[in-house]
């Protein structure tokens, strides 16, 4: 594994918010833990700012954000809202030409809350829609997975539909309208892991690994995401980019007027992303925090987990990007270190008492389905449950009291938070499971 680099703490305004070369020893050390090639660590704390870097990378190197990009997409369209050419009660329907009925219905503001019923992806359907054209017409036929408002839901789908909304709306591609609207006015460098036609840059941002958990080894993975699903998971970005970002709503300057900027933040009613946060609001999850409740985003490309978060009300910013598939472990270990530290940074908990579990009854057996996406819940005549995810077995399935269920990770051998049952409220019944924010339909039985 490449050896750390040294301290980078730029253009300090104050005494760093963590003791002066403990962050670097923090986070070198979580790498070399969790086996992260590289990482990129920011933190803000009202008019003090420190970061760290550890591995072979400059700190302005671009890292594959994931999902991050929705929470700038999410931007993209408030500027449209900001502008009075887009409103977030209108249909995706009213800007797009033949999306179908269904898939038409759901408002802007409802697809940004993953609250528009989209289902998560169109699978083999847009596989190889490479325009946005192709991709509209893999949409005309899919169904939704509950009726708009119902519920939370996550969609890459929603956001590659209000990506082309820009499109509609701009005249200009969304890679274009991205720099051009957004991070050219936020004094952010550009940089995505697929461009318009196919083309990547080479060198643009770091590969991204997937790191072996027994033995630590780290192998170099290419990037999958396909042009036509830009809008969803396509930006580069350094922690000091997504700083910068967050520092629009700890109420640094920016292009989004404050109102849009507290929309973007609140709270949806109805929104419960059970497995990814605690709320969510138009773009931006949340998350509640020891003291305040902390907005943001996390996203995992190939190989990467980088995350984000903002405390508008104390004017904190925490920034990670890692380049490892454990990324997402190490995070969990900065947030309780950095609490320690006196940065007490909001982050999803799920339910703790994963080893306090009963065995499922066997009625819960069957399929559940989020379009292309298909779990497997198989409850043997021993007793003993797997939940099979397109293939993947993840045995030991139990359930808990609040109706989640935990399962081993085949990856780990850990127990952890599968997801949760869903009931109707008409019959008592399990009609649905959500599982990593997504909501699975029971499928009936034939006759």
């Amino acid at each position: 594994m490449p050896s750390p680099s040294t301290l980078t703490q730029s253009t300090l305004r104050g005494p760093a918010p963590v003791a002066d070369g403990r962050l670097q020893r923090l986070l070198t050390g979580l790498a070399h833990k969790h086996g992260v090639p590289a990482a990129q660590l920011v933190v803000h704390d009202g008019d003090r700012r420190a970061a760290a870097v550890a591995g072979e990378v400059t700190a302005d190197a671009k890292f594959p954000v994931g999902s991050i990009t929705k929470a700038f997409t999410a931007a993209l369209a408030m500027l449209l809202v900001d502008d009075g050419d887009l409103d977030p009660d209108d249909p995706l329907g009213e800007h797009l030409d033949g999306l179908g009925p269904q898939v038409g219905r759901p408002a802007i503001g409802q697809v940004l809350s993953h609250t528009g019923g989209l289902p998560a992806a169109l699978g083999a359907a847009a596989d190889g829609a490479g325009s946005a054209r192709r991709y509209l017409r893999a949409c005309h036929d899919a169904g939704l997975v509950q009726p708009p408002g119902q519920g939370f839901s996550y969609s890459n789908v929603g956001y590659v539909l209000v990506g082309y909304v820009v499109e509609a709306i701009t005249g200009m591609s969304w890679w274009e309208a991205m720099e051009t609207l957004l991070l050219d006015e936020l004094g952010i460098d550009a940089a995505f892991v697929v461009e318009p036609g196919a083309r990547r840059r080479t060198g643009a941002h770091v590969s991204g690994h997937a790191v072996h958990a027994a033995t630590g080894r780290a192998r170099p993975v290419a990037q999958t995401l396909t042009p036509a699903e830009a809008a969803a998971g396509a930006l580069a970005l350094s922690a000091s980019d997504l700083a910068v970002f967050g520092g629009m709503f700890r109420g640094a300057d920016g292009p989004l007027p404050a109102d849009l900027v507290e929309l973007m933040r609140r709270p949806v009613p109805g929104a419960e992303p059970f497995g990814l946060a605690d709320t969510w609001g138009l773009g931006l999850a949340g998350y509640r925090g020891p003291d305040a409740h902390w907005s943001g985003h996390d996203g995992t490309a190939d190989g990467t987990s980088c995350h984000l978060r903002i405390d508008a009300a104390h004017g904190r910013v925490v920034a990670l990007t890692t380049n490892g598939s454990t990324g997402s472990a190490l995070w969990t270990d900065l947030v309780a270190a950095l609490r320690l530290e006196g940065i007490p940074v909001g982050d999803y908990e799920l339910p703790r008492d994963v080893d306090r579990a009963a065995r499922p009854a066997a009625d819960l057996t069957g399929h559940y389905t989020n379009g292309d996406l298909e779990y497997e819940v198989d409850v043997r005549a021993d007793g003993d449950a797997v939940l099979v995810v397109d293939g993947e077995v993840y045995p030991e399935l139990a359930l808990l009291r609040d109706g989640s269920f935990s399962v081993r990770e085949p990856a780990t051998g850990r127990r952890i938070i599968g997801g949760r049952f869903l009931t109707d409220p008409a019959t008592g019944t399990v009609s649905a499971m959500q599982a990593g924010g997504r909501v699975a339909r029971r499928r009936r039985r034939a006759s």
